[in-house]
């Protein structure tokens, strides 16, 4: 096959038709002489809002494809190299036990999915619900206010992304292919083709929740095993090898293999760790608040007056480095949806952003956020969580337990609110007027006040008076790190650090292609289970 890039197609004449007379075109052949059209991606262009198009890369099968080759020396036409993901088992050990996979967000789930494929039989424990009654808890929460601990946003199945926007964007180079590996799972279970090659894939969360049941149910069918309600308390380690896990602070479960996706927000499972020797780190993470527009003034700034009825949910990527060299930038910036309460502790407010897969709610949300880094907070391990814990305390006392919200006018004047101006908020979970400025250091409220009326200027409104802000935005990735070596170990032999929790992921495709990492680590030290 040979890929072609850069092909661009009109607004109005979007058809695979057009796009095979444009292939035909290139590549001077007569059109039917084409075969197997593969839409490898598909993005728009709007840099020019009086010239808006899409814009291709395809696959296609062609005859005398060497011979067109040579005659069009073009560097966006090529050879089709092979893509596929390959998992290998080149592991001599027999298992004695099933390994065992802490956490169901992307990291363990997609962990189990290459390890249950491949008869490694993984059994998956799970401090939350599984997804149908966790949907029912979080509602409820965002209704009256009553937290479970162990069911919430950022526990159960699913883990925290199921109640996100369900962004697939990665930005990892990926000479393994596990990112297109993802994508075929997430589309086998459920999800629409059109992530293998939209340029801003998303899921959305309503459709995610039924992915993720079809995903646990086809584990299962290969031998996997889940256990809900099901927390790690403790670890029993001899001779500096895993041999056994306290399960709810009662069950004694031996355990030679553990993998630790964990997921970010599991302090107590940190704490716990932190009492061996993991060799944990501190590292940088980023804090904000979040911005509510309208979401036709996104779309009118992305795609011009005349197209932004027509075409999807715009989005929008900034960044900025302030004067003293402190980066500010937007995180999971969610078209058409919610911000949501996303806590997980008593006593502590955090928030997050969510939208459904039609992305058709009146507002568009996104973090923007402050870099922080262990000199802020401290260089012990834990600090990162205190740091959090501390900041989350003082927004859940900020509106008394309620989501605090200000319009960018009151908090450039250190105010509370008083009443909405032309946006009103789109959230689940009850909120109240508060003042965002209690919440924070100030060299994030001077970071915040300095890069806003920056990024106004690349979306004008951006800073308007009646915009929304809200917080705190905390749990944008882990604060901590747990090393490990070539073979994915941590320095206690049989401990597999993986995902997003343990540092090495940040959103739903990478914490997934880690799980696969993992998986691929687990292969090449031990062989399957016999039939």
């Amino acid at each position: 096959m040979i890929r072609i890039r850069q092909i661009k197609v009109p607004l109005e004449k979007d058809s695979n038709e057009y796009l095979l007379n444009s292939i035909a075109k290139i590549l001077k052949v007569d059109k039917n002489t084409l075969s197997n059209l593969k839409i490898v991606k598909k993005s728009i262009d709007a840099r020019k809002k009086d010239n808006v198009f899409y814009v291709y890369e395809v696959d296609i099968t062609v005859p005398n494809q060497d011979k067109i080759l040579k005659k069009l020396h073009s560097l966006d036409i090529f050879e089709t190299k092979d893509e596929n993901y390959v998992f290998e088992i080149t592991g001599e050990k027999t298992l004695s036990k099933r390994p065992v996979i802490v956490g169901s967000g992307p990291a363990g789930l997609f962990c189990a999915y290459i390890l249950a494929e491949h008869n490694y039989k993984p059994l998956i424990i799970e401090r939350g619900a599984e997804v149908d009654e966790r949907v029912e808890k979080i509602e409820q929460f965002w209704q009256t206010g009553v937290l479970d601990i162990n069911t919430n946003v950022q526990f159960g199945e699913g883990g925290a992304g199921t109640f996100s926007d369900g962004k697939l964007n990665t930005l990892v180079k990926d000479k393994a292919y596990r990112n297109k590996k993802v994508y075929d799972i997430f589309i086998e279970n459920g999800a629409p083709e059109e992530i293998r090659y939209l340029n801003h894939p998303h899921i959305g969360t309503d459709i995610l929740r039924t992915v993720i049941k079809n995903i646990r149910n086809k584990i299962i069918s290969m031998g996997g095993e889940f256990h809900y309600h099901t927390c790690l308390t403790n670890i029993i380690v001899e001779n500096n090898s895993i041999k056994a896990i306290e399960i709810n602070n009662q069950k004694i479960l031996e355990c030679h293999n553990l993998i630790l996706a964990i997921g970010h927000s599991a302090r107590d499972t940190f704490e716990m760790l932190s009492k061996y020797d993991l060799s944990m780190q501190p590292k940088p993470f980023a804090i904000g608040i979040r911005i509510e527009h309208l979401q036709s003034l996104i779309n009118k700034n992305q795609y011009g007056e005349k197209l932004s009825k027509i075409l999807p949910p715009a989005s929008y990527k900034l960044t900025y480095t302030t004067s003293k060299k402190r980066g500010v930038y937007s995180f999971c910036m969610c078209p058409g949806g919610f911000v949501v309460n996303a806590s997980s502790e008593k006593g502590c407010l955090a928030i997050n952003g969510m939208s459904n897969y039609k992305r058709d709610e009146k507002n568009a949300n996104s973090a923007i956020v402050v870099t922080i880094f262990p000199e802020d907070f401290g260089n012990n391990p834990l600090d990162g969580l205190s740091f959090q814990r501390k900041l989350e305390h003082l927004a859940y006392q900020n509106a008394q337990g309620k989501i605090p919200v200000q319009l960018y006018k009151d908090f450039k004047q250190n105010k509370k609110s008083n009443a909405f101006l032309e946006i009103t908020p789109c959230m689940k979970g009850n909120y109240s007027f508060g003042n965002l400025n209690e919440i924070f250091p100030s060299y994030v409220i001077e970071a915040l006040q300095e890069a806003i009326p920056v990024f106004d200027k690349k979306i004008p409104g951006f800073a308007d008076d009646g915009v929304i802000l809200s917080a705190i935005e905390s749990r944008t990735s882990s604060p901590i790190k747990i090393p490990r070596d070539e073979n994915g170990q941590s320095k206690i032999t049989g401990i597999f650090p993986c995902g997003e929790g343990s540092g090495y992921a940040g959103g739903i495709t990478t914490a997934a292609m880690d799980g696969l990492k993992i998986a691929e680590c687990f292969a090449k030290i031990y062989r399957p289970f016999k039939h």
